[in-house]
């Protein structure tokens, strides 16, 4: 569903990252990319009003009033939306993608 809704508003590099057994605060983080501030803002307002919409109780969202990056928290999965060039200075994927300890040694 979350991902379908970034399509339809054009979000573009979509990344899923499974946090399973990696981390207590989701299952799940997608991150994705708009063109400008402006495109990020729509698409984490539409994402928000669809999910809502959708029986989604609460949405949580931060940095939208900026929208360099946008943190949508819907439960067991986070969205981050990010202006490509704030995207490829964090690396999300990047440090997420990163084996955890005990499995680099097994």
């Amino acid at each position: 569903m979350i991902v379908a809704m970034l399509e339809d508003d054009k979000a573009e590099d979509l990344s899923i990252v499974n946090l399973i057994g990696k981390t207590a605060i989701a299952d799940y983080m997608i991150i994705a990319s708009g063109r400008s501030q402006r495109h990020v803002g729509s698409i984490a307002d539409h994402m928000t009003e669809r999910l809502k919409e959708a029986g989604v109780a609460r949405v949580g969202i931060e940095g939208r009033q900026r929208a360099d990056w946008v943190l949508l928290d819907v439960g067991d999965v986070i969205v981050h939306l990010f202006r490509p060039e704030v995207r490829d200075f964090y690396k999300l994927e990047k440090m997420w993608a990163v084996p955890l300890p005990e499995q680099a040694t097994h």
